[in-house]
């Protein structure tokens, strides 16, 4: 029998009152409760239910709402409370049925005694709350969606709150001055970069539209920001986010469109910042790694309007100028959300342009390195465990991986197979691969992009979104495609275009069998040469992000016997 119960009451003061006098814990005890329009809503926490309904009855943002839950529990205490308050937030706002009104003032991940207990009884308050309607998916639905992974209330960890935090005072103290500034969020794979930087937009709009009315959590990481001053401060900041990538510009495009607080938010390309009409105040680029440096572009237009836009913010087509510079031409102030090694073309910038902004950021000490694992269940000794696998310093032995899944095949169609029954178990299971074939299906040519072992596959017929499309389960995903995207399970397929040479018994990169042209080509306006290893180091940068999709497991093919023998040696020791 459950212990909990879900209250219902109007968004009323007489029945706030009615409340008070028949249900004693309605007063002095921990609650969570949700309040609603059928299109709005608002999730939070209190000690006391009856004093936290008549502030909210006052608010001008909260006015139109109509109906509260109030979830009471004997067990409940402030922790769990919190615990709760933000995972109904976070599945809310996954879920997509109402628009949050809350705001990010600072919910963090923390554990706490008997934790996993409540967690249970979470699970069964969702359900009770879905029959109710306030979902229309299961967890595992709403966790596997773009809107859930890319998520503007995701709970921060410490080291991401501490950054956010720290930037965040920082800023209040330099829009006060003509200063500008740079700061770089450094991190691995699954290291949460991409949600620091979607949670710092959402904090900048909140502090620009904060209800004075409203009672902050004094408690709460981001409490101290949430004050009269700042709000006036952040009201009129021009700021974006800029994501080199295309499909993942518009997967958070779309989950910016969900959140009320965000929709006046700009997620740009490098050339709108270069093109808008005013300086920034505030720009956030994620994965800054993929900004490019002057050279061929991905289309000749893109080429011209580089020069064009260079010569116009700095009065002269400078070949060594790119499109970091042009952001901060731009904006007062830039935040990075960066990893070096994930640097996959010669068009990218290069990466000592990035150490000179890393040793400019740590010594103003507005460098903040985020080491825990957030993705891979694996944690950080699988990271180091797949990098050294796609190197010639290959690990030892595998390391203890807890339940992560690390298996190698000797047939694709098995691992397609194994790829088909996870996804059906947890979803989000995909095939991706190295650009070691030819797009062949592109111009609908009735070929097959890869064939193996009598298996025909092809390319992502769509690049953006293309996990979530209906026909991505029978397709293979490229480096373009997924790069920034998590996977419950990832099917990698390690081409030919990484071999061992017999010769020297060393990685080599295989041009002839790698056909990204943008990923092998010189870049003739700066002078420099795609040599074979840059080659070598931008595929294997390909890998290791390629190999660090899967959540809970990941799945290798590999096409050199060579290789494929030397990684099944290691996988022996297990």
């Amino acid at each position: 029998m459950t212990a909990f119960e879900i209250e219902q009451l109007a968004f009323a003061a007489d029945s706030v009152a009615d409340a008070s006098s028949r249900i004693p814990r309605f007063v002095n005890w921990p609650v969570v409760y949700l309040i609603e329009d059928g299109k709005d809503i608002y999730v939070g926490e209190t000690g006391n239910a009856e004093r936290r309904m008549r502030q909210h009855l006052k608010s001008d943002t909260k006015k139109h709402l109509r109906e509260v839950r109030v979830v009471l529990d004997d067990r409940f205490n402030a922790s769990a409370c919190l615990d709760l308050e933000s995972y109904l937030i976070r599945l809310l706002d996954g879920d997509g049925r109402f628009k949050l009104l809350n705001l990010n003032e600072g919910v963090t991940n923390q554990e706490y005694y008997q934790r996993s207990e409540y967690n249970e009884t979470f699970k069964e308050i969702f359900d009770e709350l879905r029959d109710i309607g306030y979902f229309q998916r299961s967890i595992p639905q709403i966790e596997n969606s773009d809107l859930f992974k890319l998520s503007p209330y995701k709970a921060l960890n410490t080291e991401q709150g501490i950054a956010v935090l720290d930037i965040m005072e920082g800023l209040v103290e330099d829009l006060r001055s003509d200063t500008r500034t740079l700061s770089a969020i450094q991190g691995d794979p699954g290291t949460g970069k991409t949600i620091v930087g979607i949670y710092l937009m959402k904090l900048l709009r909140d502090l620009a539209e904060f209800d004075p009315t409203d009672d902050i959590d004094g408690d709460s990481m981001f409490s101290d920001l949430f004050v009269e001053g700042n709000r006036e401060l952040f009201q009129d900041l021009r700021i974006g986010l800029v994501v080199p990538q295309k499909s993942l510009r518009k997967s958070i495009t779309k989950v910016f469109r969900k959140a009320p607080a965000l929709r006046g938010a700009q997620v740009l390309t490098p050339y709108d910042v270069a093109d808008a009409d005013e300086d920034f105040d505030v720009i956030v680029v994620d994965e800054a790694h993929r900004l490019t440096q002057r050279g061929s572009q991905s289309h000749g237009t893109l080429t011209k309007r580089y020069g064009e836009i260079t010569r116009r913010l700095f009065g002269e087509d400078d070949y060594s100028i790119n499109q970091l510079d042009w952001i901060r031409k731009r904006a007062r102030h830039t935040i990075l959300l960066l990893d070096t090694a994930q640097s996959v073309r010669p068009i990218d910038i290069e990466p000592e342009v990035f150490q000179r902004v890393l040793a400019e950021t740590r010594e103003q000490k507005r460098l903040y390195p985020l080491d825990t694992q957030m993705r891979v269940k694996g944690g950080k000794e699988y990271l180091e465990f797949a990098r050294a696998l796609i190197s010639d310093d290959p690990p030892a032995r595998v390391p203890d991986l807890g339940d992560y899944v690390f298996e190698i095949f000797d047939d694709l169609g098995d691992m397609h197979e194994r790829i088909r029954e996870r996804d059906a178990e947890y979803g989000l299971a995909r095939l991706v691969a190295g650009y070691a074939w030819k797009w062949r299906s592109k111009n609908k040519s009735g070929e097959h992009d890869i064939e193996l072992d009598g298996l025909a596959l092809d390319w992502n017929v769509s690049d953006v979104d293309w996990i979530a499309s209906k026909t991505s389960l029978e397709e293979v995903g490229s480096i373009h495609t997924v790069q920034g995207y998590d996977l419950n399970y990832a099917g990698v397929i390690i081409g030919g275009d990484l071999r061992i040479d017999p010769d020297s018994g060393k990685l080599v990169a295989d041009r002839d069998n790698y056909f990204d042209a943008k990923g092998k080509s010189n870049n003739s306006m700066r002078g420099r040469a795609t040599s074979e290893e840059d080659l070598l180091r931008y595929i294997t940068n390909i890998y290791r992000v390629l190999l660090t999709r899967g959540m809970r497991g990941t799945y290798i093919y590999v096409v050199d016997p060579e290789l494929r023998q030397r990684i099944r040696s290691v996988l022996r020791t297990a």
